[in-house]
């Protein structure tokens, strides 16, 4: 699983892992968002999320708390994006304004819209709520001997030097 904070790359990073690994790579976003931006829920996504983690090998690009026990009785990997905040925050304004104005499709064609992004639902509000709680939870995680491994990164330099180093030749893009 690869989990961070929002706006962290977690989707970015587990896309790559999953294409460089040939593993079976799993946007949660697309099965805890329907059409117009409906949340799944939560008994549902627990449901969906209980049959992803008895597959026998897959690579989550996040893991909500209200399920997060079901990924921690499978995860062997997480790899955490402890990024500072600014890094974080400031992919996710670019990311969030670029798609509004582009209105590129997200999960389930959803689209991000210019007239929500400081609404108080918005993702970018979302950020300063959790920032924390994911933050602490992901150190919390490292440093639990009886958990599974955590690589902890501080920086994308790091994650790349990583990630070069896992596939034979180097990463392809």
């Amino acid at each position: 699983m690869v989990y961070g904070v929002t706006g962290s790359g977690k989707s970015t990073l587990a896309a790559e892992l999953a294409r460089v690994t040939e593993l079976p790579g799993i946007a949660i976003d697309d099965l805890t968002w329907q059409p117009g931006w409906v949340p799944v829920g939560k008994d549902e996504q627990r449901r969906i999320i209980g049959e992803v983690c008895a597959q026998n090998s897959w690579i989550l690009d996040h893991g909500y708390g209200s399920w997060l026990d079901l990924v921690n009785e499978r995860v062997e990997l997480i790899i955490g994006l402890d990024y500072p905040r600014w890094l974080s925050l400031g992919r996710l304004i670019r990311r969030t304004v670029g798609n509004a104005l582009t209105k590129k499709p997200m999960c389930n064609g959803n689209v991000e819209r210019l007239d929500r992004i400081l609404a108080k639902d918005s993702i970018i509000r979302w950020h300063f709520h959790s920032f924390a709680k994911k933050r602490r939870r992901l150190r919390q995680w490292a440093a639990d001997p009886d958990g599974p491994q955590v690589l902890l990164f501080s920086r994308p330099a790091q994650v790349e030097r990583w990630l070069r180093a896992q596939v034979p030749g180097g990463v392809r893009s």
